[in-house]
């Protein structure tokens, strides 16, 4: 775990992938430039946000696919994809192609759940069964067993000239093994006894915790998922938080980043709404100053990963400064390396 004299062992970071709703393309071919940058300068990953219904990526499947092709080394994720919107059995086969296409380096965040604004669309999405669809995690634990080839037909065999299976086709070997998913105490523990690997984000449920500190709770959920998880050796945990440097950031950035962290904070000192969801603040200074906040850090204490959020409403210069600096100064504070191995 990453004390100070210990190393992080992974680097990335998350985006949202922005684009105008009337002209998606530059946007669309931003993201996908961003992600063959990041490589260039040695993150182990880039994450994909889903989104629906919204200016940004809604098909984060279809990006990777394409991220691919471009990259060779990079791991890409997802964080997260709801499921609710989903058939397993169709994000299954999409997944493994796209995994065999990569060389085995996705990396499939998904959450459970009502999907958010559900009401406004559910028709459009579920017409016939709108009140029936089952949100719990049984979704995941079908796409699990999808990915583990596990049967999904009861037959296999011939019928006149074409050969069928009785499981998701292509099979990528290994994929159900980089499966992460995220949440609460409760969470942390039920990714650990399926064996999944586990994301954490800014965002923290009080529940099951007396601690009113966000450091501390997000330190006990790693805690709980490594005492339950079925292989601890094997266990992956990435941390997320809203970290940005400003080594070489314009006046008129800094103050933009601050008062993007400052019109933010009152929501960091109480828990919000009825399930007790509580915000860390945003990171934002010199590399120095950050590297040594997040060694005092609980969590990232505890996490040998780490994807770092990228705010929502910035500009593309700013986030080409901030993962220049994230990659050149804040990366190696934390005893980070960055990876130059081609794939």
């Amino acid at each position: 775990m990453p004390r100070r004299g210990e190393p992080l062992r992974k680097l990335g970071f998350l985006t949202i992938g922005r684009f105008d709703a009337a002209d998606p393309g530059p946007g669309i071919e931003e993201t996908l430039q961003v992600i063959e940058r990041a490589e260039a300068l040695g993150f182990d990953s880039v994450w994909l946000r889903d989104r629906h219904l919204q200016p940004g990526i809604s098909s984060p499947v279809a990006i990777m696919a394409a991220a691919s092709q471009r990259t060779s080394r990079i791991e890409l994720g997802t964080a997260v994809i709801p499921l609710g919107l989903e058939n397993p059995f169709r994000l299954a086969e999409d997944l493994a192609t796209v995994d065999i296409l990569s060389g085995g380096r996705v990396n499939p965040g998904v959450s459970v759940g009502t999907p958010m604004l559900y009401e406004h669309y559910k028709t459009a999405l579920y017409p016939e069964t709108h009140e029936l669809e089952n949100f719990s995690k049984e979704r995941v634990l079908r796409l699990l067993r999808n990915l583990r080839g596990e049967p999904v037909s009861d037959f296999a065999g011939t019928v006149g000239i074409e050969q069928f299976t009785d499981r998701i086709q292509p099979h990528s070997p290994g994929l159900a093994d980089r499966v992460w998913y995220g949440g609460g105490l409760e969470s942390a523990i039920w990714a650990a006894e399926q064996g999944i690997n586990y994301l954490t984000s800014s965002v923290v449920s009080i529940d099951g915790t007396e601690s009113r500190d966000f450091a501390t709770i997000q330190g006990e959920q790693i805690d709980a998922f490594r005492a339950h998880h079925l292989h601890p050796d094997r266990a992956r945990v990435s941390q997320g938080l809203v970290v940005i440097p400003t080594d070489s950031a314009t006046d008129d950035q800094i103050r933009r980043y601050r008062d993007y962290a400052a019109g933010r904070f009152e929501r960091t000192k109480t828990p919000q709404g009825p399930r007790g969801m509580l915000f860390s603040p945003d990171y934002v200074g010199p590399s120095d100053e950050l590297a040594d906040r997040l060694f005092e850090h609980a969590g990232f204490q505890r996490a040998d990963e780490m994807a770092i959020a990228l705010p929502f409403t910035f500009g593309p210069d700013d986030y080409t400064q901030i993962i220049g600096d994230l990659a050149d100064k804040l990366g190696p504070r934390l005893g980070w390396a960055p990876n130059s191995q081609q794939g």
